[in-house]
């Protein structure tokens, strides 16, 4: 008995030094930079020393006493493999494999929904995905998290291109990783870390915020609203609650929702149901303004409806309301999810199905204050639901005494969001993809900062100058794509919040090895998320092959590099317009245009500004800061604009607006940069975090 518990004193130490783990972002099927400090890491028992081993070459590292360590591996003279890496601790215990590891080039593709869209949605994805097979490119998703702390580890795998994996792949980095993988015929991996709608300060560390007083102002009250909101929800469930008992106000969900909601229903004006139109007024149907009422309609889904898995949006309502389909709920508002008198945007519940056909939409109104109204526009995702509905009453309260009105808890303000929050996404997504080697990283972000266009001159070069810091590996490329047009096609020239983003996005550019993909071009006016994200990859793979690789290849569009003013006109110049650029081109205008690549079929006929002018998109003011539409003509290198309405020009701006007409490009296909040659104050000047 004493030699087998000596024997077990002996042995125990071994057991637990044994016990050693690596980063998810070592598995099976990972893409390894090829570099001279490639590091490794995991933890281990605290003091144990752990030997990570590839082609045949090796590094050690000891965990420290927190049990982490890291090793440092050169891999700049490797070739593609595929490889095991194997990680071993003291003792010769079994080590951790990873099996078909390449060496080659790795990307972190980063951002909002436009990156984070995946493959099977975007166009011409069944094609794409038949011909995906590449054992060479491969991605590495990152899963959602949120965390007020910085995380040392994440949720993911690495996945090998094929038909039955790229369709999850991000779409703008499949383009840019596959066209990078053909054209260097080495190993791609992109590592894709996204989350749509966010903000980029929710990508940036708390502490380079703190830096900057305005962001550190609107960081701190944006933590104290997300910590003390869920305490203000209660208190005010608790005081509505206490209203509405003491004024007999309490509208809860009937007990069997289908009578409203569902398709067995027969809505008739003898069954209680009145007809109401969107946009419209429930007393022009006779409706009352406060109590339940329920509205419905029939709508025909299709495949392509179900698969883009759209929100519901609605504008404001004077209450809360909940979405139904078939009679299955869909989404909704509770009163203290807050911000309810605005516009609604609701996500559909993820556990319903979606089948092809006809169907019932129904939405039922609660209003215990009054003021109940018919919504002014109802979309579910491409579909426009305005027109002709049934209305039915499921509860009328009477008229509220001058006292009770006066008692009713005025609606929370909007919940914040965790995804808003500065750094939460920093903390979960990408600190612990730190220190993982990548040669560069690729970003679409920006429709969430629109509203405060000039503060992301600011905040943008601050993540991507931290991020740079946090990683140690000097200014790697940092790579974005410039908004795509959105919106109701520009008919006057005037100010834009979304060409302040885009300008703010160009002056990141004065940081040291960045680049832009312009997508002025390749947008949708009815859908911010456009399914063409070939052109957005290949442009950034373009700026990579260019700028990171050395390739003599165009990269770049016109890009504005000064104006005289000669006369009544003004000269406008450009860079990459010469040699391989072939010059500047105007790009024939078509007739006619699809609002949503989503439904190509589905056209309208285009609206020309300034019909005999040879390019659009150019505008001029004098010193009364008016702007008017100019002609536009090429001449050589450069573009001379005028406008019979401006004789003295001082300014010119070019696809300043939120979605323009516009036709400058260079002969090697890429459109021109939107620019303003004045600093005129903004719209979204004064707009802070």
């Amino acid at each position: 008995m004493k030699r087998l518990l000596l024997l077990a004193v002996l042995v125990l130490p071994l057991v637990l030094r044994a016990e050693v783990t690596v980063s998810p972002l070592f598995g099976d099927h990972a893409v390894l930079q090829k570099a001279a400090k490639v590091p490794v890491w995991g933890k281990a028992a605290a003091g144990e020393a752990v030997t990570v081993s590839i082609a045949g070459t090796s590094a050690t590292a000891t965990a420290d006493a927190n049990g982490v360590w890291r090793a440092v591996l050169d891999l700049s003279t490797k070739d593609a493999g595929p490889y095991e890496l194997t990680i071993q601790g003291v003792g010769g215990s079994k080590p951790v494999v990873a099996t078909d590891v390449l060496i080659g080039e790795v990307w972190l593709a980063s951002g909002q929904s436009n990156m984070e869209f995946v493959l099977k949605n975007s166009t011409g994805a069944p094609a794409e995905l038949a011909a995906s097979a590449n054992p060479q490119f491969r991605q590495f998703l990152v899963k959602k998290k949120l965390s007020p702390t910085p995380l040392d580890t994440v949720e993911g795998s690495w996945a090998v291109a094929g038909p039955d994996t790229a369709g999850n792949f991000t779409a703008v980095g499949y383009y840019f990783g596959r066209k990078l993988q053909k054209e260097l015929g080495a190993p791609v991996g992109l590592i894709h870390t996204s989350w749509g709608g966010t903000p980029v300060e929710g990508w940036t560390r708390k502490e380079a915020l703190d830096t900057v007083p305005d962001l550190k102002e609107g960081a701190d009250k944006g933590i104290a609203a997300f910590l003390t909101y869920p305490e203000q929800a209660k208190a005010y469930a608790e005081t509505l609650q206490a209203w509405e008992q003491q004024n007999d106000r309490a509208l809860p969900l009937p007990a069997d929702v289908s009578s409203y909601a569902g398709t067995a229903v027969t809505a008739t004006p003898e069954a209680g149901w009145k007809p109401v139109k969107i946009p419209g007024t429930l007393a022009s149907a006779g409706l009352p303004d406060a109590g339940a009422i329920w509205l419905r309609r029939t709508v025909t889904l299709t495949a392509t409806d179900i698969a883009a898995r759209a929100a519901v949006d609605c504008g404001p309502i004077p209450g809360f309301e909940t979405f139904y389909w078939n009679g299955e709920r869909l989404a909704g508002t509770k009163p203290t999810d807050g911000g309810i008198t605005g516009n609604r945007h609701a996500y559909i519940d993820g556990k319903v199905k979606l089948q092809a056909g006809e169907g019932v939409f129904a939405v039922r109104i609660a209003s215990p204050a009054g003021g109940a109204a018919v919504p002014s526009f109802i979309r579910w995702g491409s579909l426009d639901l305005s027109g002709e509905w049934q209305a039915k009453v499921e509860k009328e309260l009477p008229p509220l005494s001058p006292e009770a009105k006066a008692a009713f808890p005025p609606w929370l303000p909007k919940a914040p969001r965790e995804q808003d929050v500065v750094a939460h996404l920093y903390n979960g997504m990408l600190a612990p993809l730190i220190p993982y080697a990548i040669r560069g990283a690729i970003w679409y972000q920006g429709e969430h900062n629109s509203g405060r266009a000039f503060q992301y001159r600011t905040s943008f070069p601050l993540m991507i100058t931290d991020w740079r810091a946090q990683w140690g590996e000097g200014d790697f490329p940092f790579y974005l794509c410039q908004l795509a047009n959105f919106g109701t096609c520009a008919t006057a020239p005037g100010d834009s919040n979304w060409g302040e983003l885009r300008e703010a996005q160009t002056k990141a550019l004065a940081l040291p090895n960045t680049g832009m993909a312009v997508l002025i071009d390749v947008g949708d006016e009815d859908d911010i998320h456009p399914r063409d994200k070939k052109t957005p990859g290949e442009r950034l793979a373009a700026v990579a092959l260019a700028n990171t690789y050395g390739k003599g290849v165009p990269f770049a569009g016109p890009s504005y590099a000064s104006m005289a003013v000669e006369g009544d006109a003004v000269r406008v110049r450009f860079t990459h317009v010469g040699g391989a650029d072939g010059g500047l081109v105007a790009k024939p205008i078509p007739s006619d245009y699809a609002p949503k690549s989503l439904a190509p079929d589905v056209r309208k006929p285009l609206v020309r500004n300034v019909p005999q002018s040879q390019l659009e998109g150019f505008a001029l003011c004098g010193d009364d800061h008016k702007w008017f539409w100019g002609e536009a003509t090429i001449d050589g290198d450069a573009v001379v604009v005028r406008s019979k309405d401006v004789p003295k020009p001082v300014a010119v701006r070019y696809a300043w607006s939120n979605n323009p007409l516009c036709n400058l490009y260079n002969g090697a296909g890429f459109p021109a940069v939107p620019f303003r040659s004045d600093e005129f104050p903004g719209v979204t000047e004064k707009a802070k975090f």
